[in-house]
């Protein structure tokens, strides 16, 4: 439970959270400091901050690439957080939950955002 509290603790901030969905869009391959800035418009020292924030949760990896940090998102752990956040929803049924899908989006929340 601690490790689940600190990785959703990490992911409860806008540019956090911004952070770790541009990693995992990118896959093993992962993205430089500099690059995740200035995708995100989040300036390097606060970037700094964030990705410190992100790292202690266990949720992302630095790796040296020559001079270059490389952060990447730590699958393993997103998938540690989500077995933990799926373990007991349906803990009073006889079969494994299936996760059911997203209701269906209006044209406005497409374009929008959810209201």
């Amino acid at each position: 439970m601690a490790e689940a509290l600190k990785a959703l603790g990490a992911l409860a901030q806008e540019s956090r959270l911004g952070v770790f969905r541009l990693l995992i869009q990118q896959g093993p391959a992962g993205l430089p400091a500099g690059q995740i800035s200035e995708r995100l418009g989040i300036p390097a020292t606060t970037l700094s901050f964030h990705l410190a924030q992100l790292g202690h949760s266990g949720l992302i990896r630095p790796r040296r690439d020559g001079r270059s940090i490389i952060y990447t998102a730590d699958y393993e752990a997103m998938q540690a957080l989500m077995g933990f956040l799926m373990k007991n929803c349906c803990s009073d049924r006889t079969v494994p939950c299936e996760p059911t899908a997203p209701p269906k989006r209006t044209h406005r929340e497409e374009h929008d955002g959810p209201l």
